[in-house]
């Protein structure tokens, strides 16, 4: 008989100020909550926003910041996006950190034309959006609007959990519910997501799984459950639809 894997997951929503280091230290204090072996999902761009005047600041912010995480992350796995500067153009880079590594990175292919994300940001490849193994866990990240996209959940087929970090606009909030339940249905794993409780955003972070049940957060900025592998291949072998 194979014993299920198991692993607490956990997916924030806080609000992303002005001061870097506000964020920084908020992201840490809620990550210091989690248990010491979680997979952690944070919002989009959370130690800085989208302050597109100030990129050369967030992109020393961000190196700054990695290495605080790095040193303090221990046994949690983290998922986050950071606005990054590589030569002289600037990506919205997910990076996942586990104990002092980046294991995973992969910077933000589709960008949001009605925030204006095409005029700053440089797009990533579309290659790079690939499932990545963590201790027999095959996880994979879509970014923010990345989850409108249909052709990239088939490139995450077969993945036990997608974490989405996001920044989801307010008026829109349905369409990240339904969308990130129906991404958990249809790919059959769990889903991750995590979105910033500003003004102007959903706030509407959630863990749901593969059968479709949900949690989502209601004020608090920690929403905590469990992954299980067998929840995974219960699901994949009793609705069969060809995802292995």
């Amino acid at each position: 008989m194979t014993t299920s894997k198991t692993r607490p997951i956990v997916s924030l929503c806080f609000e992303t100020s002005e001061d870097f280091f506000h964020n920084l230290d908020r992201l840490t204090t809620l990550i210091d909550q989690a248990p010491e072996d979680a997979i952690i999902v944070a919002p989009e761009v959370c130690l800085s926003g989208f302050v597109y005047t100030r990129f050369e600041e967030a992109s020393a912010f961000t190196i700054y910041a990695l290495e605080k995480l790095r040193a303090s992350i221990t046994n949690r796995l983290l998922i986050f996006t950071a606005i990054t500067k590589e030569g002289d153009a600037f990506y919205n880079i997910a990076y996942a950190l586990h104990n002092t590594a980046i294991i995973h990175t992969q910077a933000k292919v589709k960008l949001f034309a009605l925030g204006a994300e095409h005029e700053y940001f440089s797009a990533g490849e579309e290659g790079a959006i690939a499932p990545f193994l963590f201790e027999g866990i095959t996880i994979g990240i879509l970014i923010c609007f990345e989850l409108r996209f249909k052709n990239l959940w088939q490139k995450l087929e077969g993945c036990d959990i997608i974490a989405i970090p996001a920044q989801w606009g307010k008026l829109r909030s349905e369409h990240f519910v339904t969308l990130t339940n129906a991404l958990a249905i249809m790919n059959q794993c769990y889903v991750l997501a995590s979105d910033a409780d500003n003004a102007d955003t959903s706030g509407m972070s959630g863990i749901i799984t593969p059968f479709g049940g949900e949690i989502r957060n209601s004020g608090s900025e920690i929403l905590t459950s469990h992954y299980e592998s067998r929840t995974v291949e219960s699901m994949r072998r009793y609705l069969n639809v060809g995802i292995k």
